[in-house]
């Protein structure tokens, strides 16, 4: 099985529960609002990163990142984009299996037909009453299912 590490909306927050409930992951996916570059070097010392930028990403050090990009994991297409509402595709036409996400800060779990939708949440400072979440796809040649990770609950 091949475990993948799903975080979002870090803020230039790296918190350091996240390295211990990602530990083990073989790749890291950052769905954007990275917030400082040091976040994707913290997140490269737990596994490889793959990361795009979120609508805070706009230093220069930003623009080394794709506002969106396709990647492949574990025999399986996933689709990175920073916020939902602007994917102007079918990806179940473009072979997608599954759609990665944030921007909401609401971590979800949902499949449409054939394609997995995985939003982690945010792993950030706290927003309103919402959970600090990171998400984990566990990847086989068979099954692909997401899980989303509460962090601290008293932060």
């Amino acid at each position: 099985m091949l475990r993948i590490g799903v975080i979002s909306d870090t803020h230039g927050l790296l918190r350091p529960e996240i390295e211990r409930c990602l530990a083990g992951v073989a790749h890291i996916i950052h769905a954007g609002d990275i917030g400082r570059p040091e976040v994707i070097g913290g997140l490269r010392r737990i596994a490889p990163v793959v990361a795009i930028r979120g609508n805070v990403d706009t230093g220069r050090w930003a623009e080394d990142y794709s506002g969106a990009l396709t990647v492949r994991l574990g025999g399986y297409s996933i689709f990175v984009l920073h916020d939902i509402q602007e994917l102007r595709f079918d990806p179940a036409l473009r072979g997608i299996d599954v759609v990665i996400s944030g921007h909401s800060h609401r971590p979800r779990i949902d499949t449409v037909g054939q394609v997995l939708y995985l939003n982690p949440g945010s792993a950030g400072p706290r927003r309103f009453k919402l959970p600090v979440t990171v998400a984990t796809l566990n990847v086989t040649a068979s099954c692909l299912g997401a899980s989303i990770h509460q962090l601290d609950q008293d932060n």
